[in-house]
């Protein structure tokens, strides 16, 4: 898995530490993952960028995988998505690459975007993978969405933790065989720490608070995302049941056309569908 690829860990703030992948010596690009995975569900995805012509990097977020991250605050400021996005940013420079491209997928979808409104003049372009934006999510939350995405609000809960650390394999039922084995066990290894449970709650926390502000804020204040953008979702997920042509929401969040692509998978799109989601990034990444 990620064969040659190297393997660091890089401190961007004084309680972060990122673990790391990067290879690759062309444009830098930076894969974000989402919840519950860790940087390797892109292990099929990566070396095929690579082979493109790309520098690729691949973090664990603040808090999941094997990353580390603060103490979470009454407030849920510590894992927002502005806080993560200056994670990618400092991550980025220190590897030397002062502007890139960002490419999320669930959770991650959040970070990139945070990071494209945040840091204009670092984010060549952006990839959306099965999301839009956070309040557009819950402004449209009705039944059907509190049936799919229950879970949004379970992970609100101060029981959540300990309901989910009782058994974390019987609460996500990672699937070894579509998962690989590697990334599977590197999975079960994260969610089995009390602590790595936590971080990923307090994401979810903040998304329904400290986020869903930030994008009111960026909305009322005209704030759009200026780098061309691609929303790629999952045929066989819910997103495109629930909202239509994701595209059309995102349409009001950017300053030129957005790009969208239907890729034949389930959620776990990396996983599921490797090469065909690295073909439709690496076109839209092309110069």
């Amino acid at each position: 898995m990620f064969e040659d690829f190297e393997l660091a860990t890089i401190a961007v703030h004084e309680q972060v530490s990122l673990r790391v992948r990067t290879a690759g010596s062309g444009a830098p690009v930076v894969l974000l993952h989402g919840h519950p995975r860790t940087h390797t569900t892109w292990y099929q995805v990566a070396p095929l960028l690579r082979d493109a012509g790309f520098t690729v990097v691949c973090p664990d977020l603040r808090g999941y995988g094997q990353s580390t991250g603060p103490a979470p605050d009454a407030n849920h400021t510590a894992y927002s998505d502005r806080a993560m996005a200056s994670d990618v940013v400092r991550l980025m420079q220190a590897l030397g690459h002062d502007r890139f491209a960002v490419v999320g997928h669930d959770r991650g979808a959040y970070v990139a975007y945070r990071t494209a409104l945040d840091h204009p003049d670092q984010v060549t372009a952006l990839a959306v993978l099965d999301g839009v934006p956070i309040v557009e999510a819950l402004e449209r939350a009705d039944a059907r969405f509190a049936e799919l995405w229950w879970h949004w609000f379970f992970f609100t809960s101060p029981h959540a933790e300990r309901v989910i650390n009782a058994d974390p394999m019987a609460w996500y039922q990672p699937d070894r065989a579509a998962m690989g084995e590697e990334n599977y066990q590197d999975l079960c290894a994260a969610i089995a720490r009390p602590s790595t449970v936590r971080a990923m709650l307090e994401d979810y926390r903040s998304g329904l608070h400290v986020d869903r502000r930030a994008d009111e804020a960026d909305r009322a204040a005209g704030k759009r995302i200026s780098c061309p953008v691609l929303v790629a979702w999952s045929r066989d997920d819910d997103l495109e049941s629930l909202y239509g042509d994701p595209t059309q929401i995102w349409s009001r969040w950017c300053t030129s056309p957005v790009r969208g692509a239907v890729i034949h998978s389930g959620h776990h799109m990396a996983e599921e569908a490797p090469e065909q989601l690295a073909g439709v990034l690496a076109t839209f990444l092309a110069p």
